[in-house]
């Protein structure tokens, strides 16, 4: 397979947040289906946008960093939108580094195939699954993003599940649905995130008044998922 058409459109070359314990770097893979509305990257959206670094010149970069680094992070946009993912994983695995995969879960039979070559997967749950469609824009998006979450829990690697809260977009009710539905498939660590207005092209969220304080809902959230935590 020809890694030349791996697009990477960024990188971040040393991050302790991205892989929890691991010091990593982080490649941005350029294209995504969805367009959430409070996406921070949208420059990452469109498929056909030039590449930052080729995959070889990326290999080489990581093969200096060897013994530097822990893991290698691939972040989007959504890396596995990219036929090109499989082995790319597979090599940075051969140079000795752990590999992460930050994924919003919308194709989850690409990301079943992957799984095996990773060792740590940041998985986004963006609403409660019947209301994806209202968040993503994508149709059918809510299936998708169950079957990825089913997918990650039944391999055994080591997980985070994250939500992005905004309050024109999820309520206190839908919180409570979603820690319901994770309490279901036995979850026990999810993080909420903050909404940040950085990068976000929604001027609807942007302009929404300062967001409400999520810690009052958090005893109520923890009895249902114990282990969750606020970023």
């Amino acid at each position: 397979m020809n890694h030349k058409t791996l697009q990477v459109a960024g990188l971040v070359p040393f991050s302790t947040v991205d892989y929890p314990g691991q010091l990593c770097a982080v490649l941005f893979v350029q294209g995504c289906p969805l367009r959430c509305r409070y996406c921070h990257n949208p420059h990452l959206l469109p498929r056909a946008a030039q590449a930052a670094q080729a995959w070889p010149d990326l290999k080489s970069w990581l093969s200096r960093r060897v013994g530097l680094l822990d893991a290698i992070v691939f972040s989007g946009g959504e890396p596995t939108a990219q036929a090109e993912l499989p082995e790319a994983l597979a090599e940075t695995r051969e140079m000795g580094f752990a590999t992460g995969l930050h994924t919003s879960g919308v194709l989850p039979q690409r990301l079943e195939r992957v799984l095996p070559l990773l060792d740590w997967v940041g998985l986004d749950i963006k609403a409660p699954f019947t209301r994806y469609a209202a968040i993503t824009a994508s149709p059918g998006s809510g299936p998708r993003a169950r079957r990825a979450l089913e997918a990650v829990l039944a391999s055994g690697i080591s997980y985070e599940l994250r939500t992005t809260v905004h309050p024109a977009l999820l309520d206190a009710q839908d919180l409570l649905e979603i820690a319901c539905t994770l309490e279901n498939y036995g979850v026990r660590r999810w993080v909420l995130q903050k909404f940040r207005p950085l990068g976000c092209d929604d001027a609807r969220l942007t302009t929404s008044p300062s967001l409400p304080a999520l810690e009052p809902l958090l005893p109520a959230l923890r009895l249902r998922v114990p282990g969750i935590t606020l970023r």
